[in-house]
């Protein structure tokens, strides 16, 4: 039988975070996120998110820092970690992707700065935003290729996709939920 671990990344602004809260929550397991990690180096640093992802670009030990975590936490079961690389690090893992168009992804961070405020980010407008997703999906991009030759936008590695402008949270939960417990039966 697999691992009860799930991996779970995908595009900007997807709803990685929200969606690995409810899965966890609902299958009574940890949730760890890397981009929280991530963010509190930033803020340890005085950085932006923007800010700190291209300053990994340079130095490399803070991806590698992270990664470590990330391949110490795959001996781990009952856990979901939303991250980048995750599904990298820990192959045995349920590899979700959810996907949302850049578009899509600004207006939604945007009305989400709006009603809650939004932790590390923020923008004026969702064009703003959609300028600050181009430039981290560009940094990330060549940060992942160049450190260890992963296209991100290969989704090939991944066990399911989902769009998730197609569906609200609840829907995208439950289209996680019964693929991956097929997937623990193997």
């Amino acid at each position: 039988m697999n691992k009860h671990l799930i991996t779970l990344t995908g595009a900007l602004g997807s709803g990685k975070s929200s969606t690995a809260k409810k899965i966890a929550a609902e299958l009574g397991y940890k949730h760890f996120s890397s981009g929280d990690l991530f963010r509190s180096i930033a803020a340890e640093r005085g950085l932006t998110i923007e800010q700190i992802n291209i300053q990994a670009e340079l130095e490399h030990e803070i991806d590698v820092a992270v990664d470590e975590r990330l391949r110490q936490m795959g001996n781990d079961e009952d856990l979901v970690i939303d991250s980048r690389m995750a599904f990298h690090w820990i192959p045995d893992s349920f590899k979700v992707y959810l996907d949302l168009e850049p578009e899509a992804a600004a207006e939604r961070i945007y009305k989400h700065i709006q009603e809650e405020g939004r932790v590390g980010e923020s923008g004026d407008s969702a064009a703003e935003i959609l300028t600050s997703i181009m430039a981290r999906r560009t940094s990330e991009h060549k940060r992942y290729q160049n450190l260890y030759q992963i296209d991100t936008l290969d989704l090939t590695p991944f066990d399911l996709v989902i769009n998730t402008a197609l569906y609200p949270l609840d829907e995208v939960v439950e289209r996680v939920l019964a693929p991956y417990a097929e997937w623990l039966k193997k």
